[in-house]
């Protein structure tokens, strides 16, 4: 088992113990990722990245990593294949000829 299954393993017991399940649709996985993420940002309001509470955003972060493995077991998803397929595709709208040190969108390099 790699890291991330065991991972995935241990979020599923965490809510299956807690019957929590039914709640755990795609649709509102997606929408508590979504709020996870504001409350991640929300550690950066009004502040430099270095005034931000790390402990806030390891928390933060966390959920909102939580909420996307649990999304990507509810689909079937292999996150390591699915992260390696977007980082290929990203290389291809990318290329470092064009985009090395620069933040343009891929439309505009």
């Amino acid at each position: 088992m790699n890291d991330i299954e065991e991972i995935i393993n241990a979020l599923i017991q965490f809510r299956n113990e807690r019957n929590w399940e039914q709640f755990h649709n795609p649709k509102d996985l997606a929408v508590a990722l979504n709020i996870e993420a504001g409350e991640l940002l929300e550690n950066f309001l009004w502040k430099s990245s270095e005034q931000a509470e790390k402990e806030k955003v390891k928390e933060e972060l966390a959920d909102v990593i939580a909420y996307a493995l649990l999304l990507a077991e509810k689909y079937g998803f292999d996150v390591k294949e699915i992260l390696l397929e977007k980082i290929e595709k990203n290389a291809k709208k990318y290329p470092i000829d064009k985009a090395k040190g620069t933040a343009k969108k891929y439309t505009d390099l």
